[in-house]
C-alpha cells in the first residue's frame, strides 16, 4: 500500500489504485495525510474542502466521507501494512507508517542527499527523489486554502530539489544536463528568479555564452512586462559574474569569447550617452552587438556627503536557525518594490518578526549599497522606549555626521535625517515599534530607501497615512518547527523522535519563541528525550513555566504586551482564559466578562490589534493555546464566575435558538435557580441562521458541557446538551450518544428525575436511529417511569412514542400502538397541539404498519389539521406520505399518488432528502414513471453526499 501526494492524490495497492471517488474525498484524503500520525480537527477539513462557506451539513457530509475511506482502506487490508483512520473526538487521524506517504520519502531522500559527501552520490538521491513526482501535488483533489498553501509549499520543495540537482550537476562537470534539467522547469516558471539564474549559470558553462544572455533579457523582460519590476540580486548577479567571465565554481575555467571579455559594459553603464540603442565592443576586428545591460534595480546612488568608503551597517547578526517563512520573505521583497516603501511585519509576541526581518536584511545586501541601519524601539520592552533623539543621534552619526552638528530637537534632528537621506539608497529597520507615531519620524527621505517595522500592533496609523504594506506573520507549521528543533539540538537527535519532534512542535502552538526555548532545554540536557519533554509540556499547569529560560520566555513576552493594553482588555483577556471552548463571539465575550457585548467587541478589537487574539470569521475570535494559559493565570480566582457566565450564555443563546428553529416546541426546563441571565443575547432572524448556530458551536457547546460536568455544576451541564435538540433531530445520525450519556451523568449526579427522563428519551431515540434498538429499548423502559415521578406528562408522552417505535421494531406492535395512545392523551389532556402531532404521527404510522388504513389515515388528518402551513417540514411531509400510502392501501391510488407526490415535493423543497425518499419509494411501488425514479435517485445521491 503507498499514499500519493506527489501528484494525483491516490492510495496504491496491489491490485491497483483504490476508487477513491469525488474529490471533496480525496481532500479529505490529502488534509489527514499531510498531518499523518496527527489529529485533524473537524474545522480543519471543513476548511480543506470548502472555499466559502461551508454548508450546513458540512459535518455529516465529513463524516460520510471518512466512512466511505475507512470502508475503501478496509477491503485492502490496511491493518496489515499499520494504517488506522481514528476518531478521536471532534478529529480524525490518519495513522500510518511513514515509509507509505511519498512525500515523506521524498523528504528523506532530501534529507540524505545533503548528507552525501560526493556530488555523484547526491546526484543519484536528488534524482530519486524528484521520481516520486508524477504531477503536481494534491492533483485531483478539490483545494481549499489550506490545501492550496500546502501544494505551493510542495512544490517549491520540489523546484528547491531542481535547483540542488542542477548544482550537483555542475560540480561533476555535467553542465549540459544541468541545462537541459533546468530549460524545462524555467520554461514551466518562466518568473522565478532564481531558476532562470542557475539555467544562465549553466550555460555559460556549459559553453553556451549568448543563450545564458539571451536568457537574461527574456527573462529581465517578461518580469517588466508582466510584474512591473525589476530583476532580483539573484538574475543580477547571475549576469554581472557573465559579463566577468568568473561564474564558475572554484577550479572550473569559464569559456573564452568576446562577450566575456573585459571589454564587455558592465551593468548600469549605459553605454554611449544618450544611446537607446545596444553598446559597441571591440572583437576581432569587426564591430560585435553586445547585448544592452540591464537597467539596475534602483538608480545610481550618490556618494555618501561624509565621504565614507564602507556603506554603513547596524544590522545585528543574521538570526541562526532560521526556518520556513519562504511566503512571509516573498511577500516582504514584494513590499519593498515600490517607490519609498515601508514594509510593516506583525504578528504576536515570540511568532518571529525580528528574525524574518533581520534574515530578509541579510539576504538582500546588494540592494542597499549605502547601508542598512537598525533600532530596537522596544515598544514592549520593561526596560522602556529609547528616547527618538537618542535613536537619530545613532543614525546621524552613523551617516558621518559630526557629533557638534547633530541637532538637539527631534524635529530638527528628524529633518536633517530626512534630508541626507533623500539621495540614498538605505535600509532602515525599526523593530519592536509600539505606535505609529514614533515610527514616522524616524521614516528616511529618499524615494529608493526601505523602512522595515516590526510591531506587536498592527499600526493601522501608519497604514493610513504612508501607505505602509503589511506581511503578518502566524505561526509556524508543524514541519518548519520540527525543523526549527532540529537546527538546534541536530538532525540525528530529531530524526530519533520524529512523533515527539512533532508533538513538541504543536505543543509550543508552532510559536518559534516556544520552540527555541525548549530546543534550549534540551539541548543542555542531552541525556533527555523529546518524548520526556513532550510528556512534561502535555500538563497545561506548568508549560508555560517550561517555555521559560532566564530571562527568555513566552510568559515574559506576552507580559511585555499585555501592560500596554487598556485596563479593560486586560480584563477581558483574563476572562478569556477561562473559556472552556475555542472561539469567541462578542456575546460569549460579554457573559465571561460581566460586561455587554459592545464593550466587549471593543475589547476584543483591541486584544486583536495587539495580536493576541486572531479573528477567524466576521465576529468571531480564537485564541492561542499558550496565551490562553497565560491569559488564565491573569486572575484565576474569577475561574468560576467567568465559566458560570458563559454556561448561562450558552444556556439562554440555545433557547433562543431552540426557540426558533422549532417555534412550536415546549419548553425543555426551567431555568437553573441561580441562573444569570447576560446582558443581551443574541437574536436568530429564521430557522436556518439559528440551526446554523448550532451546528457552527457544537463543537464549544460540547466542551462548555464537559468543563460544568467537571466543575460541579451539572444543573448546567445537561441544559447545555439537551437544548441541542433541534440539531439532533436533524442530523440525528451524527453521533450524538458520547454527549447524550455524559448529559444522562449530569441529570443522575442532580438526582434530577424530571432531567434524565428527557435526557433518556432523546439518548433513547439517537440509539434507535444508529440500529442499537437493544440498548435503546433498555434505556426507554425506565423513561416514562420517571417522567410521571417529576410530574411531566409531555416528557412522559414523549418518552412513551419513543419506546413505542422500538417496541414495534421488536415486534410488539400491540403494546407499541397501546403506548402511541396513551402518549396522545396525555398530550390532549396538557392541550400542546405541538406534542399531540407528534404523537398522532406516530400513531397513524403503527396503524399503517399493523395494516389499519383507515385508522392511519384518519389520525394523520388530525395531525394535519393540528398544525399550521408553517409546521415543522419533515413531520408535514411523513404525515402526507402515510395518508398517501393509507389511500393506496383503501383502493384509491389516484388520490394515494398525489399526496405522495405532495409528501415528496415538500420534502424536496425543504432539503429533507430522507422523508423524500421514503415518500417516493412508496410511488414507485404503484408507478413506474421516469420522473419518480430520477427524482428518487437524486435524494438518494444526495443523501450519499451528506452522509
Amino acid at each position: 500500500m503507498e499514499f500519493r501526494l506527489l501528484g494525483t492524490v491516490s492510495v496504491e495497492t496491489l491490485t491497483g489504485p483504490l476508487p477513491l471517488g469525488p474529490a471533496k474525498r480525496r481532500s479529505l484524503l490529502a488534509a489527514l495525510l499531510l498531518s499523518a500520525n496527527t489529529p485533524v480537527s473537524l474545522g480543519r477539513l471543513t476548511e480543506c474542502l470548502w472555499d466559502d462557506e461551508p454548508p450546513s451539513q458540512a459535518r455529516g457530509v465529513i463524516q460520510g466521507h471518512v466512512s466511505r475511506l475507512r470502508a475503501l482502506l478496509a477491503g485492502a487490508d490496511a491493518e496489515a501494512y499499520g494504517v488506522e483512520l481514528a476518531t478521536l473526538g471532534d478529529a480524525y487521524v490518519l495513522r500510518a507508517p511513514e515509509t507509505l506517504l511519498d512525500s515523506q520519502r521524498f523528504e528523506e531522500l532530501l534529507m540524505l542527499a545533503r548528507e552525501q559527501r560526493g556530488p555523484a552520490d547526491a546526484v543519484l538521491m536528488f534524482k530519486e527523489a524528484l521520481s516520486l513526482w508524477q504531477g503536481p501535488a494534491l492533483s485531483g483533489a478539490f483545494a481549499g486554502p489550506p490545501l492550496r498553501v500546502a501544494a505551493h509549499s510542495l512544490e517549491e520543495s520540489r523546484l528547491a530539489t531542481v535547483e540542488q540537482l542542477s548544482r550537483a550537476y555542475g560540480a561533476l562537470g555535467e553542465h549540459h544536463r544541468a541545462a537541459a534539467l533546468l530549460t524545462a522547469e524555467t520554461a514551466a516558471h518562466p518568473l522565478r528568479e532564481s531558476l532562470a539564474a542557475e539555467l544562465m549559470l549553466a550555460l555559460f558553462r556549459a559553453g553556451r555564452q549568448s543563450e545564458a544572455l539571451d536568457r537574461f533579457h527574456r527573462t529581465r523582460r517578461l518580469l517588466a512586462d508582466e510584474l512591473g519590476i525589476d530583476p532580483g540580486h539573484e538574475l543580477a548577479d547571475a549576469y554581472a559574474l557573465i559579463l566577468r567571465g568568473a561564474p564558475g565554481p572554484p577550479g572550473a575555467a569559464p569559456p573564452k569569447s568576446a562577450e566575456a571579455s573585459p571589454a564587455a559594459v558592465p551593468p548600469g553603464s549605459g553605454g554611449s550617452p544618450g544611446a537607446g540603442g545596444p553598446s559597441r565592443v571591440a572583437g576581432g576586428g569587426t564591430d560585435v552587438a553586445a547585448p544592452a545591460p540591464p537597467r539596475p534595480p534602483f538608480p545610481a546612488a550618490p556618494p555618501s556627503p561624509a565621504g565614507d568608503p564602507h556603506p554603513v551597517d547596524l544590522l545585528p547578526r543574521a538570526p541562526r536557525g532560521f526556518h520556513g517563512r519562504a511566503a512571509e520573505l516573498a511577500a516582504l521583497s514584494r513590499s519593498a518594490a515600490g517607490e519609498a516603501p515601508v514594509c510593516l511585519v506583525t504578528g504576536p509576541a515570540g511568532v518571529g518578526k525580528t528574525a524574518l526581518a533581520l534574515q530578509w536584511a541579510h539576504r538582500n545586501p546588494a540592494l542597499f549599497p549605502d547601508g542598512r541601519l537598525f533600532a530596537d524601539l522596544r515598544g514592549f520592552s520593561a526596560a522602556g522606549e529609547p528616547a527618538l533623539i537618542d535613536v537619530l543621534r545613532e543614525f546621524l552619526l552613523a551617516l558621518g555626521v559630526s557629533p557638534r552638528r547633530i541637532p538637539e530637537s527631534v524635529p530638527a534632528a528628524a529633518a536633517l535625517f530626512r534630508s541626507l537621506t533623500a539621495r540614498r539608497r538605505l535600509l532602515v529597520v525599526l523593530d519592536n515599534a509600539r505606535d505609529s507615531a514614533t515610527v514616522r519620524t524616524l521614516l528616511p527621505g529618499g524615494a529608493d530607501c526601505v523602512t522595515l517595522v516590526t510591531s506587536r500592533h498592527r499600526l493601522e496609523g501608519l497604514i493610513a497615512s504612508d501607505a505602509a504594506r503589511p506581511v503578518p506573520l502566524d505561526t509556524l507549521e508543524t514541519d518548519d518547527g520540527t525543523a526549527l528543533l532540529a537546527g538546534v539540538l541536530g538532525e540525528e537527535r530529531v530524526l530519533a523522535e520524529p512523533v515527539a519532534a512533532r508533538r513538541l512542535s504543536e505543543l509550543c502552538g508552532g510559536l518559534p519563541l516556544a520552540l527555541r526555548v525548549t530546543a534550549a532545554r534540551l539541548a543542555g540536557r542531552p541525556r533527555w528525550t523529546l518524548a520526556a519533554l513532550a510528556g512534561e509540556l502535555a500538563d497545561e499547569r506548568g508549560r508555560l513555566a517550561y517555555l521559560d529560560v532566564d530571562d527568555t520566555g513566552v510568559a515574559a513576552a506576552l507580559r511585555l504586551t499585555v501592560q500596554h493594553l487598556p485596563p479593560g482588555a486586560v480584563h477581558q483577556l483574563a476572562r478569556l482564559g477561562h473559556h472552556p471552548g475555542g472561539h469567541y463571539d462578542p456575546y460569549a465575550a460579554a457573559a465571561l466578562a460581566g460586561t455587554d457585548p459592545v464593550t466587549a467587541r471593543a475589547a476584543l478589537e483591541q486584544l486583536a490589534a495587539a495580536h493576541l487574539v486572531t479573528e477567524t470569521a466576521p465576529g468571531r475570535w480564537v485564541l492561542h493555546d499558550l496565551v490562553r494559559l497565560y491569559a488564565r493565570s491573569l486572575d484565576p480566582a474569577s475561574a468560576r464566575e467567568a465559566l458560570i457566565g458563559v454556561l448561562d450564555h450558552c444556556i439562554a443563546t440555545a433557547l433562543a435558538a431552540a426557540d426558533t428553529a422549532e417555534p412550536g416546541g415546549e419548553p425543555c426546563f426551567v431555568l437553573p435557580e441561580d441562573f444569570r441571565r447576560p446582558s443581551a443575547v443574541q437574536d436568530f432572524a429564521d430557522r436556518a441562521e439559528a440551526m446554523r448556530w448550532l451546528a457552527t458551536e457544537r463543537e464549544d457547546l460540547a466542551l462548555t458541557a464537559l468543563a460544568a460536568r467537571e466543575a460541579g455544576l451539572d444543573d448546567r451541564a445537561w441544559r447545555i446538551i439537551l437544548l441541542q435538540w433541534p440539531q439532533m433531530v436533524w442530523r440525528v445520525r451524527d453521533s450524538w450518544s458520547p454527549l447524550l450519556e455524559l448529559a444522562l451523568e449530569s441529570a443522575r449526579a442532580e438526582k434530577d428525575a424530571y432531567a434524565e427522563s428527557r435526557v433518556l428519551t432523546l439518548l433513547g431515540w439517537v440509539l434507535t436511529e444508529e440500529g442499537r434498538t437493544a440498548e435503546a429499548a433498555a434505556l426507554l423502559e425506565r423513561s416514562p417511569v420517571l417522567a410521571r415521578e417529576a410530574g411531566d406528562p409531555l416528557g412522559e408522552a414523549t418518552a412513551l412514542v419513543n419506546l413505542a417505535v422500538v417496541q414495534a421494531e421488536l415486534g410488539e406492535l400491540p403494546t407499541a400502538l397501546e403506548n402511541c395512545a396513551r402518549a396522545v392523551e396525555l398530550t390532549r389532556r396538557e392541550g400542546d397541539r405541538h406534542t399531540e402531532m407528534l404523537t398522532l404521527q406516530h400513531l397513524a404510522r403503527m396503524h399503517l404498519t399493523a395494516h389499519r388504513p383507515q385508522e392511519a389515515l384518519d389520525c394523520a388528518r388530525t395531525a394535519l389539521d393540528l398544525g399550521p402551513e408553517h409546521e415543522e417540514a419533515a413531520r408535514r411531509s411523513l404525515l402526507l406520505a402515510v395518508c398517501g400510502e393509507a389511500r393506496l392501501a383503501l383502493g384509491d391510488e389516484e388520490d394515494g399518488v398525489r399526496l405522495l407526490d405532495r409528501a415528496a415535493q415538500e420534502a424536496e423543497r425543504d432539503g429533507y432528502d430522507e422523508g423524500a425518499v421514503r415518500a417516493l419509494e412508496a410511488l414507485l411501488r404503484v408507478s413506474s414513471r421516469t420522473e419518480f425514479r430520477r427524482r428518487h435517485d437524486e435524494a438518494l445521491r444526495r443523501l450519499a453526499e451528506e452522509s
